[in-house]
């Protein structure tokens, strides 16, 4: 997300609906999935028809967030759907771009899907989204299911997100530390992005009658966070002299840290596993994306210091039966490529924004149209005759005036739902079933506090 506000054209009011819920999870084995979310690409066509041409761009080999699995997971989804005849006879062409975590390259990126003919973005991530949004809002161009990293994408009449973004992360992350926190120190970076993090985090603990965090600015690209440690310990009130150090098990009842650093945290809780045991054990957070199995296990797993760590994420955990087709289509279709990583929720963002995609095919066919471009897409979305299902990953979408929910900074968000979960035994569990509504608790947010 970038600090910057601007007024953004809103979609004619639409007739009233009834408001969808949490999709119940599709059969577990793979053939009844798809059958009962969408019948598989390229069955019901009669004969191939013209290609649809879409874009995926993420940051790679970068020095601070990196995302490479997204436009892997668009590649091998490609491959899936065209080895199966395309969607209703439209083979999926899918262009990647390198991000690179830079405007230009950013605004590079969305002029070369213009340029290309993209009919749709999906399933990207950048922080630019002032530099990526203007061209394709330009030409009318859908960006379908971004990672929810720039404001744009929240406030764009052209973007149609899957999530709730960061804001919905950090209001359900503070929800779930404000049960057993009654201190919390957030560790956050020190950018424009991580400016409207506090407000986010304090409106879930306000939620559960807690104290705002103590905000503890951080460099976005740092190796070392040991200063950011120490501070964040001494803030909480872990105090060896009251409470003794967490080599002898002293504990700080009630002290809560929580890192969100993107690729960073990892360095985030190396310092904190160094200076942990000089200090009582304080409960850490986080939010998948800046925490995922990966990193649990390289920090070491059980006797590691995400151990018993509150995690919030946007959907059900890795292991959910749920994303059983995303998972066969990875083994068949990414031939080994190592960028994929099925826990990951770029990739995850990725499958359900092709998911949409699909959907919105789907219908444009069933409708008799046979020439899928920008402007049928934004019309279908906009119209929003059908609900999406996938396949219980999120509620069911719709991207109506009707269906944006009240949240300020952040019109364009329809899905607000999380997920709570938990290290427990070094692997993500769900820390209870279902999603967790956050709508109202981003609603209730005070952007001053």
């Amino acid at each position: 997300m970038t600090g910057r506000r601007r007024s953004s054209p809103r979609p004619f009011r639409r007739a009233p609906a009834v408001a969808t819920v949490s999709a119940v999870a599709c059969g577990a084995a793979l053939a009844s999935l798809l059958s009962a979310c969408g019948s598989l690409p390229g069955s019901g066509g009669s004969g191939e028809k013209e290609p649809v041409t879409v874009m995926t761009w993420a940051p790679e080999n970068t020095k601070a967030t990196n995302m490479p699995g997204m436009p892997a997971m668009a590649q091998a989804y490609a491959r899936w759907v065209n080895t199966h005849g395309g969607i209703r006879g439209h083979r999926l062409r899918v262009l990647t771009c390198n991000e690179r975590n830079d405007s230009v390259a950013a605004a590079q990126c969305a002029q070369r899907a213009v340029d290309q003919g993209a009919a749709a973005v999906v399933g990207s991530y950048s922080q630019f989204g002032r530099q990526f949004m203007s061209p394709l809002e330009v030409k009318g161009i859908p960006f379908i299911g971004g990672y929810g990293a720039s404001d744009e994408e929240f406030e764009s009449p052209l973007s149609y997100p899957v999530n709730g973004g960061q804001a919905s992360l950090l209001a359900g992350n503070g929800r779930q530390l404000a049960r057993d926190c009654k201190r919390v120190a957030l560790v956050r970076p020190d950018t424009i992005q991580g400016d409207q993090m506090p407000s986010l985090l304090n409106s879930g603990l306000q939620n559960g009658s807690r104290k705002p965090a103590k905000d503890i600015k951080a460099p976005e690209d740092g190796t070392d966070y040991s200063p950011q440690v120490t501070r964040a310990l001494d803030e909480v009130g872990a105090d060896p002299a009251t409470f003794g150090t967490s080599a002898a098990g002293g504990k700080a009842p009630g002290a809560c840290v929580t890192a969100s650093l993107g690729d960073h945290t990892d360095a985030f809780f190396d310092s904190f596993r160094r200076l942990q045991e000089e200090s009582p054990e304080v409960r850490v957070a986080s939010v998948l994306g800046s925490v995922g199995q990966s990193l649990v296990n390289r920090t070491g797993g059980t006797s590691g210091p995400l151990e018993g760590a509150d995690i919030t994420g946007w959907y059900p955990v890795a292991a959910d039966p749920r994303w059983k087709p995303m998972r066969r289509v990875i083994t068949d279709y990414a031939f080994g490529d190592n960028r994929l990583d099925p826990a990951d929720q770029g990739v995850q963002t990725t499958w359900i924004a092709y998911t949409v995609l699909r959907a919105l095919i789907e219908q444009l066919d069933d409708e008799g149209v046979q020439d899928i471009t920008a402007h049928n897409l934004q019309t279908t979305l906009d119209k929003g005759d059908r609900a999406i299902d996938t396949g219980g990953l999120t509620p069911k979408l719709r991207w109506r005036d009707d269906d944006m929910l009240a949240v300020q900074d952040f019109p364009r968000i329809v899905n607000g739902m999380v997920t709570y979960q938990v290290v427990r035994g070094g692997q993500l569990v769900a820390a209870q079933d279902g999603f967790v509504n956050v709508t109202k608790t981003l609603e209730r947010r005070k952007t001053d506090s």
